[in-house]
C-alpha cells in the first residue's frame, strides 16, 4: 500500500511540478483483476480502487493497519463507475450499477469485488476512513440519492450535485461520501471554490474523453497551483487547500470527506476575485 503523508502549507510553495504530483495526485488505481490502494496520512483516509476480472477480488488487510481485519477499525464506501459489480459483505451480496453507492460498517471481516460482466468490469472506486462504531451497510442507487443543480450554461458551470453518505443520507462515522456530473457545454466545477480547515477531501474524475484533461485547482486561496488530471486519478486535497477544477470537457467527479463533521455545507466560501 502506497503511502502519502501530509505536506504543511509552506512547505506545498516551494514545490515544483514534480514534487506537487508525487504528493498529492493518485495514479493507476485500477488494473483489471487487481485491487490498489492508497493510505493518506490525512485523517487517514484510504483511497482505492478495484477492477474485477474473471475472478472476485478479496479485500486485502494491510500491516501498516495493525488490525485483525482491513474494517476492524474502519468504515468504507464505494461507488461503482464501470460496469455492473456485485460487492459480498460477510456473505450478502449487493449489485451496483454505474453510480450507485454501498456503504460498509466497521466490522466487517470479509468483503468482496465482482464483476457481473466480465467484458463490461465494474469499476469501484473506494473510500475509508476510520470509525469509533458500526453503521449498518447500505446500498444507495442514483435515483434515490438526494441530488439538486447548481450554475449554469452562461458560467460553463451547469451541474448537479448527488449526495450518497452524510449527514441526512447514509450514515457514518465520518464518511462524507458523493459526486457531481457536469452538463454538456459545462467544465467548471465548485465554482466559486472553498476551503474547510475541518477535513480533508478526495476528488476523483470520471467519464473525461480520451485525449482531454481536467485542470485541478489547489493550493491556498492566495498561492494556487494547479495540476493536469486524466481519467480515473485522484488528487487529495489538504484541509487548507482550495479544490476547484477546469476540463477541455465536461465529466463527472467523486468526492469524498472525513475529518470533523458531516456537514455537507461546512466549507468556507471565497470569491473568485480573491484568488491569486
Amino acid at each position: 500500500m502506497k503511502q502519502v503523508y501530509a505536506v504543511h502549507p509552506n512547505d506545498y510553495k516551494t514545490y515544483n511540478t514534480e514534487l506537487i504530483r508525487d504528493n498529492f495526485l493518485l495514479q493507476s488505481l485500477f488494473e483489471k483483476g487487481k485491487a490498489n490502494f492508497v493510505y493518506t496520512h490525512y485523517d487517514r483516509m484510504i483511497v482505492g480502487g478495484a477492477m474485477p476480472g474473471d475472478k472476485e477480488i478479496e479485500l486485502p488487510n494491510f500491516e501498516i493497519l495493525k488490525s485483525g481485519y482491513f474494517l476492524e477499525r474502519r468504515e468504507l464506501g464505494i461507488i461503482n463507475v464501470g460496469g455492473d459489480g456485485v460487492v459480498t459483505v460477510d456473505g450478502e451480496k449487493f449489485t451496483l450499477s454505474k453510480l450507485d453507492c454501498l456503504y460498509v460498517g466497521k466490522g466487517t471481516q470479509k468483503l468482496g469485488f465482482a464483476s457481473a460482466n466480465t467484458s463490461q468490469p465494474a469499476i469501484l472506486y473506494v473510500l475509508s476512513a476510520p470509525a469509533h462504531t458500526n453503521y449498518p451497510t447500505r446500498l444507495l442507487q442514483k435515483k434515490d440519492a438526494e441530488s439538486n443543480s447548481l450554475g449554469a450554461l452562461e458560467t460553463s458551470n451547469q451541474r448537479t450535485i448527488y449526495r450518497y453518505i452524510h449527514k441526512n443520507g447514509i450514515q457514518s462515522c465520518q464518511l462524507v461520501m458523493g459526486l457531481t456530473i457536469l452538463d454538456k457545454g459545462s467544465v467548471w466545477n465548485t465554482i466559486p471554490p472553498h476551503t474547510h480547515d475541518r477535513r480533508m477531501e478526495v476528488y476523483f474524475y470520471f467519464d473525461v474523453p480520451d485525449n482531454q484533461v481536467v485542470f485541478h485547482y489547489m493550493g491556498l486561496p492566495r498561492e494556487t497551483r494547479h495540476i493536469i488530471m486524466k481519467n480515473y486519478e485522484a488528487v487529495v486535497s489538504p484541509p487548507w487547500s482550495i479544490h476547484a477544477g477546469g476540463g477541455t470537457s465536461n465529466y463527472g467527479f467523486i468526492w469524498g470527506m472525513a475529518g470533523e463533521n458531516l456537514e455537507y455545507s461546512d466549507m468556507d466560501a471565497l470569491q473568485l476575485n480573491e484568488l491569486r
